[in-house]
């Protein structure tokens, strides 16, 4: 198994070799910085970073992860957010490789798990094509924090049998999902970066099936000190998103009704609250 390069490693060590000089070749560690607390960062991205000669990290990544860098790593902040980037990915492959070729170790530090929702695929082939060495570390992603901070399970025996991550943010026009297979009941369903859609995504579900009466968390900051949940149902996901300004998961499924949080009283109908709370009397079991 591969492991982190030491720390006493000099960046771009060179080599001579004839009349040229040659740098050494670095590598690329897409690491998962998880959903921002340090607690839930593993060894392995620890050991990553601490080696890191420069970090190209997301916008999400907290302070206090990117400070167990070594003081001499330089940073590199490639934030993504919707529309406004940074860099675009194509640049962003292109300077994790071009740094690695001057004989860098690279952390390519990314928010959540790099293959879920995190584009480290795209990377990952970048540095392959390069032929520059990459290396995968995985990292706790917002779903799993999210659903253990509320004690909400993404699958539960007799309410959720089944978890399906999907993506509400799509390039152009609605997010292109399975929307019939995905208004099953007895599964939770976890959308990344949806809040701007909640109420097309709820709307979608309600008409392929999914009772309006389902439960609905919304997550804010999940792990993080200013972290926020919202228990509403599926209708009225829409009116409880308008709130939210941060990074946010929505989690829709019979299981959210075991969530541990207080929903302002405006974020949902006396109906609708009446009924998660009697879910929730009930353990879980919504109907």
């Amino acid at each position: 198994m591969a492991r982190p390069p030491a720390r006493s490693r000099k960046p771009g060590l060179v080599v001579i070799g004839g009349t040229r000089a040659q740098r050494a070749l670095g590598a690329v560690w897409l690491v998962g910085a998880g959903p921002g607390d340090p607690d839930l960062l593993t060894f392995r991205a620890f050991n990553a970073l601490r080696a890191a000669d420069v970090v190209v990290h997301d916008g999400l990544v907290s302070e206090e992860i990117l400070d167990l860098a070594p003081s001499r790593a330089r940073r590199i902040n490639v934030a993504k957010r919707k529309s406004r980037h940074t860099l675009p990915q194509d640049d962003i492959n292109q300077l994790i490789v071009a740094l690695a070729l001057d004989g860098l170790t690279v952390v390519r530090l990314k928010g959540g798990d790099p293959f879920l929702f995190g584009r480290g695929g795209e990377e990952l082939a970048a540095c392959r094509e390069a032929g520059v060495e990459c290396h995968v570390v995985p990292g706790v992603t917002a779903a799993l924090a999210a659903s253990a901070g509320a004690g909400a399970p993404l699958t539960h025996r007799g309410s959720a049998q089944a978890v399906t991550f999907v993506t509400g943010h799509a390039a152009h026009g609605e997010p292109d999902l399975d929307w019939a297979s995905l208004a099953r009941p007895n599964q939770t369903v976890v959308v990344y970066m949806g809040v701007s859609t909640a109420g097309l995504i709820a709307a979608r579900l309600v008409a392929a099936g999914r009772a309006g009466s389902t439960p609905a968390l919304i997550v804010e900051s999940a792990s993080r000190a200013d972290e926020r949940r919202v228990l509403t149902t599926l209708s009225g996901l829409a009116e409880a998103a308008e709130g939210v300004k941060g990074p946010a998961l929505l989690m829709v499924g019979e299981a959210m009704a075991m969530a541990e949080v207080q929903s302002p009283p405006s974020l949902a109908g006396a109906g609708d609250r009446e009924a998660l709370e009697a879910a929730l009397r009930r353990g879980g079991e919504f109907k």
